[in-house]
């Protein structure tokens, strides 16, 4: 009882491993068993070839048979008319013999040949079952390579959920942290591109203080203008020369 049991526990454990690998890649199965039935049809079409070399003997029997007959039929008709009863019957008694081969090669030729032609037929409908079984596998074969890419596809678009509890949210939000980094060095590289701007115009401004002051100091000496009109740019005291010199004209 107990070997019974182990029997069958291992019975079922073996079972199980056939199963997956029967069902592990499903294609390569209908591969070998369309592999099996082509060694098969091979086997099957070298029997069909041996037994139509049969049916050519028993046909070659048959058709020596049929010359033996028409040889002792002429040969008993000569004998008749040339008087030799005697010789004439020893050839009809084997006439009578030949002519039952002949039946007997006959029929078993008609036998033969009919259990040829089924053959035929039977290997002829395997072949195009085969053909059909081929193009079947070639099309199993890419539904399901298809099916599998849709698979993967479909478990990709559901993962492209970029919900930050995911991996690639995670990703993402790594990505947007480095985009971050990278706009804050670009700000801060602009902001310390101004640094100092202040002082700088400040300068130029005392410069150009110091540069009004200078060419004011030169128009005094100059006679140009007068200590009282210096602040007096020089563009107005030349406009208002001229409007006296046209009153006095």
């Amino acid at each position: 009882m107990i070997l019974g049991k182990l029997w069958k526990a291992l019975a079922a454990q073996m079972n199980k491993v056939a199963n997956f690998f029967w069902t592990a890649d499903p294609v390569a199965q209908l591969q070998y068993e369309y592999d099996k039935a082509v060694d098969q049809m091979k086997e099957g079409r070298e029997g069909l070839e041996q037994y139509r070399a049969l049916v050519e003997r028993v046909m070659r029997q048959a058709d020596g048979d049929r010359q033996h007959v028409a040889s002792l039929e002429a040969r008993i008709k000569a004998y008749l008319q040339a008087g030799e009863r005697e010789t004439a019957s020893r050839f009809a008694l084997e006439l009578q013999r030949a002519k039952k081969d002949l039946v007997e090669n006959e029929a078993q030729l008609k036998l033969h040949e009919s259990a040829y032609g089924n053959n035929v037929t039977k290997v002829k409908h395997a072949t195009k079952k085969l053909a059909e079984l081929k193009q079947k596998i070639q099309k199993y074969d890419a539904e399901l390579k298809l099916s599998r890419a849709e698979a993967e596809l479909a478990k990709l678009a559901t993962s492209f959920n970029f919900d930050i509890t995911t991996d690639f949210g995670q990703i993402e939000d790594v990505i947007q942290d480095k985009i971050g980094l990278n706009r804050a060095k670009v700000r801060v590289a602009a902001d310390l591109s101004g640094d100092g701007l202040e002082n700088i115009k400040q300068e130029q401004a005392v410069e150009q203080t110091m540069a009004d002051q200078a060419l004011r100091q030169f128009e005094v000496e100059m006679g140009m203008v007068t200590p009282e009109t210096a602040g007096v740019k020089a563009d107005e005291k030349e406009l208002g020369g001229e409007r006296i010199k046209q009153a006095a004209t």
